[in-house]
């Protein structure tokens, strides 16, 4: 049986500003899924990137008075530096405006579709909407606003390059409804369908080389016109791959089996799993297995957003709080569906309460009676690495399937909430199992509850070992300090000591007697 193989990719933000929280949600649970994986010993390639080629990013320059290119790569390095921040492990990043693979790709792309007769020119006037980058019907505003930015499309009028995007609607809504392109949640899935429902029309796919202000890539054979930013941002999922190159990247992780995953938020959904799709389609390629649509984090009930004014820097905030501390709060308090509120109390008292007061305690209740009962030497079980028949042996035992279970429905709260139930399970074993007391007997001579303490003992050890593992991909950081403090120096355990800082102070947790 051949080795799964998982090509997972984030969306790619502009760079008209810093990053935000908002954009560190989906890195977070494109790195958890991705070392998830790794960790069950499938194959891996996580894409991350920065959107460059577009007139947000020239409008932005010019409104600060700085040179586009240098505005351009100030804001890119505060993106890929997300990646030490955030504790990230992509293995490829790629900068639409200057990765040389992209620019050979984009053109392939679209000679591709030429060749398929889906490119042709033609006047237009419609609305569009620079935040979005899209041009929109007077019926898709709200109040004649854009939805997404509230803010009025402006007039364009101009002669462009169209394609037959209402060639592939049939074809795409038959994908959707066979399972061959899943979209989750299935709220998602509906709206795209009822989007499809209602038709398609063909897409602008360029700008004039003067409204773009030059910057772009310029069309094959017509340097008039630069390739629509949406266009050239898609293709970057084939052209990271050497698509157009002949770089075998592309056939390993594109045109072969496994699964070939986007993570979206949901103000981009139609992109990736309509004009996409159909791009692909034209131009004789794989579609992608998986879109996974996440919603938004607010702030006072407004959605995070650079053009909004509203952003929470996340690289401010892991350097306050620690990555692990953001990391957890993303993936253990953000629903699957709805959008989340956050706050940086909200954030600390996660991370007091499960690190510091949970996971902390736990792991130094358990140190501390293996010094206290055996001299650091922890003892291990005669046949299995957990005691049969306990409620926390079922618990350790059952957990990676369940993680494995909500991952792939794309749950990550559900799946750390399912970790966690180790934590619960643990906790209640000491209540009942009480070591302290088998401890004062064997100290009285008696043979059986000597073993029976090692039992106990190699039970909480054990479970506490499952414990890290199952947290390595959501806090790497974090499980590694807790297989550390579990990991035997010449034998024995070393000292407990507090594993995790309070980020409030004053706020502590009295811990259990042991």
């Amino acid at each position: 049986m051949s080795t799964p193989r998982h090509y997972i990719t984030t969306t790619i933000p502009y760079v008209n500003a810093r990053p935000h929280l908002g954009f560190a949600l989906e890195l977070v649970q494109a790195d958890a899924l991705a070392r998830h994986h790794r960790h069950r010993g499938d194959r891996v390639r996580l894409l991350s990137g920065t959107d460059e080629n577009s007139l947000k990013n020239v409008l932005a320059a010019e409104a600060a008075g700085a040179d586009v290119r240098s505005f351009v790569d100030r804001n890119a390095d505060a993106f890929a530096a997300l990646r030490g921040q955030l504790g990230l492990s992509y293995d490829d990043f790629i900068r639409t405006s200057s990765d040389p693979r992209h620019r050979v790709g984009v053109e392939r792309l679209w000679r591709r579709c030429a060749e398929a007769g889906d490119l042709y020119r033609k006047e237009y006037e419609g609305l569009y909407c620079v935040g979005c980058e899209q041009f929109y019907t007077p019926g898709e505003l709200v109040d004649g606003r854009c939805a997404e930015h509230g803010t009025e499309p402006q007039p364009v009028a101009e002669e462009n390059w169209f394609f037959r995007l209402a060639r592939y609607g049939d074809r795409i809504r038959e994908l959707i409804t066979s399972g061959a392109l899943r979209i989750q949640p299935a709220g998602r899935r509906n709206e795209v369908l009822a989007l499809l429902e209602g038709g398609l029309r063909d897409l602008s796919v360029s700008r004039s080389h003067h409204r773009a202000r030059g910057w772009g890539i310029p069309v094959p054979d017509d340097p008039s016109q630069v390739v629509y930013v949406w266009w050239d941002a898609l293709g970057n999922y084939v052209t990271s791959l050497g698509y157009g190159t002949g770089d075998s990247a592309h056939d390993r992780w594109w045109g072969s089996e496994g699964r070939r995953v986007h993570l979206v938020g949901k103000g981009v959904v139609r992109f990736h799993a309509v004009y996409w799709p159909a791009i692909l389609l034209s131009a004789g390629l794989p579609l992608p297995t998986d879109i996974l649509v996440h919603d938004y984090l607010t702030v006072d009930g407004r959605k995070i957003s650079k053009s909004a004014g509203t952003t929470v820097d996340p690289a401010a905030l892991a350097e306050t709080h620690g990555a692990d501390a953001v990391r957890w709060w993303l993936l253990r308090d953000v629903p699957r569906t709805g959008d989340a509120d956050f706050t940086s109390d909200r954030l600390a008292a996660r991370a007091d309460a499960d690190f510091a007061g949970g996971l902390g305690n736990l792991v130094h209740r358990v140190v501390t009676m293996v010094h206290r009962f055996r001299d650091g030497a922890a003892p291990t079980p005669s046949a299995a690495a957990l005691p049969g028949g306990s409620e926390l042996a079922d618990v350790c035992r059952n957990v990676p399937g369940l993680v494995d279970a909500a991952l792939a429905d794309f749950d990550f709260r559900r799946a750390t909430r399912t970790v966690w139930r180790i934590v619960e399970e643990a906790n209640r074993y000491i209540d009942a199992t009480r070591p302290w007391e088998p401890a004062r007997r064997e100290r009285q001579g008696d043979v059986e509850a000597r073993a029976r303490l090692d039992e106990i003992l190699a039970a909480l050890v054990g479970a506490c070992r499952v414990l890290a593992d199952e947290l390595s991909p959501f806090v790497p950081d974090a499980a590694q300090r807790i297989a550390a403090a579990l990991t035997p120096v010449e034998g024995t355990l070393p000292a407990a000591k507090p594993l995790f800082p309070r980020l409030r102070e004053g706020e502590g947790t009295a811990r259990r007697p042991v």
